[in-house]
């Protein structure tokens, strides 16, 4: 089975449609999925909601989305640095739904796991609670929290063989492999396809039986803040 395509519009091809859930990969602005992120703004679907640790900025990863009113809800643990995000939400055209950082990315790894729900301590007490199920074990509360089961996953990986086998670097391992096991269909882009084989097993953070479909590309290296100190006086 051939899972390499040309571009990331092919990859969608047959794929992409109004209304999915489609959980995206990505921490801070280290391992977006930008390509497959663009393609779905060309696409012209509409009424998406995106499983993702954030939105990127303004110009940037899903805040491209948001620009041309694509996406109609986020389930998001960090809403920072994107200025149009804020504006729909505080304007009532986006909804939110916040969820603790440690939280998305269990949700997303108990959808690939096939598990429905899990209990968490995270979030008692507070607005995260509110309309959930609450059990109590050895005297703490724990809130009910639910698998994330999306219908796409886009993910960004450093590098794949042509089976899928996937490498990530650094950040981007952060919620890449969860994304990548909740989605029905996941389609990665890469950095660099190698033979099949040339892989050490070892290094392998996600197995291609989770990977549907795979392209190559070129991407950008963005920092969200960039960060100096004056140099000392000699």
């Amino acid at each position: 089975m051939n899972k390499i395509y040309a571009s990331a519009a092919e990859a969608l091809d047959g794929v992409i449609e109004d209304g999915m859930l489609i959980a995206a990969g990505g921490f801070g602005l280290c391992g977006i999925p930008e390509l497959l992120l663009g393609a779905i703004r060309d696409s012209g679907v509409k009424d998406l909601t995106f499983a993702s640790n954030n939105a990127g900025v303004d110009d940037f990863g899903i805040g491209i989305l948001l620009q041309t009113r694509q996406v109609k809800k986020m389930i998001s643990s960090y809403v920072g640095e994107n200025a149009e995000f804020m504006r729909q939400y505080l304007s009532g055209e986006l909804e939110l739904e916040f969820t603790p950082q440690g939280t998305l990315a269990e949700r997303m790894r108990a959808g690939g796991a096939g598990i429905p729900g899990f209990y968490t301590k995270t979030g008692v007490g507070t607005v995260i609670a509110e309309g959930k199920d609450v059990k109590s074990w050895n005297g703490q509360d724990y809130i009910l929290e639910e698998g994330l089961f999306a219908d796409l996953s886009i993910v960004k990986a450093w590098k794949a063989d042509e089976t899928g086998n996937l490498i990530f670097r650094k950040a981007a391992r952060n919620f890449n492999p969860p994304a990548a096991t909740c989605g029905k269909i996941c389609i990665v882009e890469v950095e660099e396809i190698v033979p099949t084989g040339s892989l050490d097993p070892d290094h392998i953070h996600l197995p291609g039986i989770y990977v549907h479909r795979i392209i190559q590309g070129d991407h950008e290296k963005r920092i969200e803040q960039r960060t100096t100190r004056k140099r000392e006086e000699a």
